[in-house]
């Protein structure tokens, strides 16, 4: 595969035998992207030499300007060199959203490593799996998932185990408050392989030799996760230009976008979209970036008011709790000047309603739907600010093509006729960790002399390029924006020692947009019993993350089959629906 940096070049030349119509449709001038040679860091330490004084980072009313965050970083990067992390090493980050995620994973950047990124709700499993995978010798945890490290750490390469507590990041006040109000007293025993965060940063207090490593676009600075097209988890390898790319693309569509402004992070930092968008993006501008560690329902409405954010950026699942928040008054969302879906699809019905509940509290926006992938760092897609079509996700990001093909082929699939979605671009992956074969699988060469990124997912295309995303070739749920790959909860549950076979299937969620279901057969001598259930499920808890649990059980003496014998998903399927309509 050719080096990234060359594929671009090689798009750009390329663009008049691609057919691209949607440039007629960016409301400015057609734009080739003039994308930097260097690294994530490197891109940020500039923005804070423009906007020294703005305020980068807010977290429980705990701020931070775009100086002194620079500058929290450097320390960060200072211990991780006292600490003994070299360039190319791997350094694992299983963190919610905290300002000590957020300098921890530009520290790690800047001395050349590579940032692993973790769900916090992970598994034990999951997590060994992960580590195992990267070959890491360090990693940043939250408290609350140390025990999980510290049962699987003697089964892998980790070295050091820094551990975070929420109220690290929090003024003197907010984090005595926390403690009374959470109760939340972690014990943990620190050693030589164990220390705190305040330990770790103590480390770095006497380093004195120069930190910064200079990388290039195209070298690894990132390994996020998917399932890629066998379900199984893959290691997703991201380069400094695939998040630089992201952000430059970012900052074109969401026009307005400027330097002051701000957004409420909700979107996780494991997360493309969120690390991605939310804050790459979000510091590159020069705006303020509203770190928020877990979502809730409850306290959306009360965020909004209170910060007031110009930027929102979510899930489907976000703007369902919106439209529950209580009425706020007229001119509560004045403030919005940018919203955008994206992780699932927003039906058009959904879309409507929020957009008349915003009107109807005195925004002059409407939500805009975007598509992306992990492969593809997040957004490739959005719909234009000045242009809207019902039921697309909009139209390709600058210097990025789509081509929709027909299934198992290369041949390009006729206007609005469905197809698999493909794309090209900077910000495609450079490859699945230690796995040639699904790389190369992804990502193939077309007759036109591009490399395409096989997004398994079927859509189609109008004759004015707006790109219209149908359902996923891949058998995967997305629940809350969260991926959840059926295989792997499949693989778990056959591990129960009561089961003969499972198969999982999702199902639709009033707000989740969709759950796991999980049906099962038992071995033989074996009744679902209120025991065997209870250990089931109990044995999905310890070894799944929390989003993935199946949210139903059923248990059946046999499981739905086609002819060919293999088990019949479509049929389960439309069990599920005609139960819903009675």
């Amino acid at each position: 595969m050719k080096n990234v940096l060359d594929k671009i070049e090689m798009i750009f030349k390329k663009k008049k035998e691609v057919r691209q119509p949607w440039y007629d449709f960016y409301g400015k001038q057609t734009p080739h992207l003039d994308y930097p040679n260097y690294s994530m860091y490197e891109l940020i330490h500039q923005t804070s030499l423009k906007y020294p004084n703005y305020i980068a980072i807010e977290y429980y009313k705990n701020k931070a300007t775009y100086k002194e965050f620079i500058h929290r970083i450097d320390k960060y990067a200072k211990s991780l060199k006292a600490l003994g992390v070299q360039v190319g090493d791997i350094v694992t980050i299983c963190m919610p959203n905290t300002p000590s995620s957020i300098c921890m994973f530009y520290a790690i950047n800047k001395i050349g490593a590579i940032a692993n990124m973790v769900h916090p709700m992970s598994s034990e499993k999951e997590i060994e799996l992960y580590l195992n995978m990267t070959k890491s010798k360090y990693i940043l945890i939250i408290d609350i998932a140390y025990k999980k490290i510290d049962n699987v750490v003697k089964n892998t390469s980790i070295e050091k185990i820094i551990i975070s507590f929420p109220n690290d990041d929090m003024k003197v006040v907010m984090s005595s408050l926390y403690w009374f109000m959470k109760g939340r007293k972690n014990k943990v025993k620190t050693n030589d392989n164990t220390i705190t965060l305040k330990q770790f940063i103590d480390l770095g207090s006497s380093y004195k030799e120069e930190t910064y490593v200079e990388r290039k676009g195209s070298d690894v600075a990132v390994i996020l996760y998917s399932g890629g097209t066998t379900g199984e988890p893959k290691g997703i390898m991201l380069s400094n230009l695939n998040f630089n790319a992201v952000a430059y693309q970012a900052e074109f569509m969401c026009d307005p976008a400027s330097a002051g402004d701000s957004i409420l992070s909700i979107m996780p930092i494991f997360h493309a979209f969120g690390l991605g968008v939310c804050v790459h993006t979000i510091l590159y501008i020069g705006m303020k970036c509203i770190l928020i560690p877990s979502f809730s329902t409850k306290k959306f409405g009360s965020m909004i008011k209170y910060y007031r954010p110009n930027f929102l950026v979510g899930v489907p699942t976000l703007f369902e709790a919106l439209l529950k928040t209580k009425k706020m008054g007229k001119r509560d969302l004045t403030s919005l000047t940018c919203i955008i879906s994206g992780g699932d699809s927003l039906s058009p019905s959904l879309k409507k309603k929020v957009d008349d509940y915003l009107n109807e509290h005195g925004c002059k926006t409407k939500v805009r739907e975007g598509y992306g992938l992990t492969e593809s760092t997040g957004p490739s897609c959005l719909c234009p600010s000045l242009f809207y079509k019902e039921g697309t996700i909009g139209i390709p990001f600058p210097d990025t093509i789509y081509k929709i093909i027909r299934v198992g082929t290369h041949d390009e699939a006729d206007i609005l006729e469905d197809g698999e979605i493909c794309i090209s671009g900077p910000t495609v992956m450079l490859g699945y960790l230690n796995d040639e074969k699904e790389t190369m699988n992804a990502i193939q060469m077309h007759e036109d002399g591009i490399y395409y990124l096989h997004t398994g997912d079927i859509g189609c295309m109008d004759k004015d390029g707006f790109v219209f995303f149908k359902y996923r070739l891949k058998r995967m749920i997305v629940s809350s924006g969260y991926n959840i790959y059926p295989s792997y909860i499949e693989n778990v549950i056959d591990a129960h020692p009561a089961v003969l076979t499972s198969t999982v299937i999702g199902i639709d969620h009033p707000y989740k947009v969709q759950v796991a279901k999980a049906y099962i057969v038992l071995k033989e001598g074996y009744k679902p019993t209120h025991e065997i259930k209870k250990s089931i499920k109990e044995h999905c808890i310890k070894n799944l993350a929390k989003y993935s649990i199946p949210y139903e059980f059923e248990y059946r003496d046999n499981l739905p089959r086609t002819k060919i014998g293999k088990i019949d998903y479509k049929n389960l399927l439309e069990e599920e629906k005609n139960k819903n309509r009675r």
